[in-house]
């Protein structure tokens, strides 16, 4: 097959082929006769010239990979510049998405404060995301309330205001109390924590709203309409024995968890709105500190009720449901009979004999409910002394004390020959205004007396 001679001429034509110059080629076809003279050459098929270009690309990269080969350092550099304009690209994207990111959630986060409240202040914002309500829904009529949101909108307040008034803070350049101290009648101060405007018309809201929805104990006489100190005197008229204990440190007793569990589990509101009115009825001890010129109000405890903001006494009548209910048949069944206005828990009966079973018993119960008993103040009083239950003389009736009567009588006496500001020896600003409640208070216990000590009053010149 090798030595067939067309196999040969087809060989030695594809070599001159290859070989020679197509311009010479074609002159010597010419000349041969084989082409004409007045013809150029035909041009190569489009899909050949394509192929031939696509293999003059393909060598030209074979070329520049093997020259670039050929020069590791200079393969490395570019490699190295390449890495680098990749990493610059990513981080530049990676910079717009993380921007991109931010301000969505800035945005979401500023959505979110119109709607919600997040975060109240260290150790009190637990449960502030939970707005499941108690199985049995809002108990005592209180208005169904889901959320802190709805809660300020029921005020008539927006939620920035809500957050602002129940934001806890430990140290603070702005607080929402009036501070002050007035003297107690057995001596010593008390000290009063009044709140502001906005936080009293909130802390009202729930008073009239929630907490009055609660109707009072049968034992419980205290911030109760309709009841009073005499109401609370009277079951105590004419007994043999007569029991008096007061509770120290009433108010500061219920503390913030102590008040969210009044209004989660006797309301049954969900925890984030318990936790907004545990806020706004709650404030801590403070006292005031200076720092670089700046008064600061700090913290000396915990959150507790303030004596003096309005739903402090019906949250502690609420709070003590359990206290009056044991202590109420402790009394029963020993023969005795049981109130309680505020902190002051009262006994009587006519068998003296059980008198130490029943202080030993209610200081159990005391302790047990959370609470401790002032011993100071722990008095019996006896038929032959004089008994008293919240400043009322209850020996034979409700009455004010022999010696407050005489004593008003006979100042009014002197002041209608001398003039009331003769008789002003405590230099009291108000004194007729004084004098006016003092015979109010008797009024209240015998309407006949304060009837005529009134007359006695307005016959007197200033």
């Amino acid at each position: 097959m090798a030595d067939d001679p067309k196999e040969k001429k087809k060989a030695l034509y594809q070599q001159l082929v290859e070989s020679a110059d197509e311009e010479l080629v074609l002159a010597r076809m010419r000349e041969l006769g084989f082409w004409p003279s007045s013809e150029p050459l035909p041009e190569d098929p489009d899909d050949e010239v394509k192929e031939t270009l696509e293999l003059e690309y393909e060598l030209a990269q074979l070329r520049k990979k093997a020259t670039v080969v050929a020069d590791p350092q200079k393969a490395l550099e570019q490699e190295r510049v390449r890495r680098w304009k990749e990493s610059k690209e990513r981080r530049a994207k990676a910079k717009i998405e993380r921007e991109l990111e931010a301000k969505q959630r800035r945005e979401a986060w500023e959505t979110a404060k119109k709607e919600r409240v997040w975060h109240a202040g260290e150790g009190v914002s637990a449960g502030l995301e939970s707005h499941t309500p108690s199985p049995d829904g809002v108990r005592f009529g209180a208005p169904p309330i889901a959320t802190p949101k709805a809660l300020a909108e029921a005020m008539g307040i927006d939620l920035p205001k809500l957050r602002w008034l129940t934001y806890h803070r430990r140290a603070a350049a702005l607080v929402h109390y009036h501070r002050f101290s007035v003297p107690k009648k057995t001596g010593g101060l008390r000290h009063i924590s009044a709140p502001k405007k906005d936080l009293r018309r909130a802390q009202e809201w729930i008073l009239v709203h929630v907490l009055e929805r609660v109707g009072p104990q049968p034992t419980v006489h205290g911030f109760q309409r309709g009841r009073s100190v005499k109401s609370n005197a009277t079951p105590h008229v004419s007994k043999r024995v007569v029991v008096n204990l007061d509770l120290e440190d009433f108010f500061p007793t219920l503390g913030f968890r102590r008040v969210k569990g009044v209004f989660r589990s006797v309301f049954g509101y969900p925890e984030s709105v318990a936790t907004v009115m545990a806020l706004l009825c709650t404030e801590p001890p403070r006292v005031e500190a200076e720092l670089d010129g700046k008064v600061f109000h700090v913290a000396l405890g915990e959150r507790v009720l303030p004596q003096g903001a309005c739903t402090s006494p019906m949250l502690t009548n609420i709070a003590c449901y359990a206290l009056d209910r044991r202590l109420g048949g402790l009394a029963g069944s020993l023969g005795f009979a049981y109130t309680r206005y505020a902190d002051d828990l009262t006994f009587s009966s006519d068998d003296p004999r059980k008198t130490g079973r029943l202080l030993k018993a209610v200081r159990d119960v005391v302790k047990n409910e959370g609470f401790v008993v002032n011993e100071a103040k722990t008095r019996v009083m006896r038929r032959g002394g004089r008994q008293e239950v919240t400043g009322v003389t209850v020996n034979r009736k409700a009455n004010v004390s022999r010696k407050e009567r005489r004593r008003l009588r006979a100042l009014l006496h002197n002041a209608k020959k001398t003039g009331l500001a003769a008789q002003n020896r405590t230099k009291h600003p108000r004194f007729r205004e004084h004098l006016r409640g003092r015979i109010a208070w008797i009024g209240m216990l015998d309407a006949a007396q304060g009837a005529k000590l009134r007359a006695m009053l307005d016959a007197c010149p200033d």
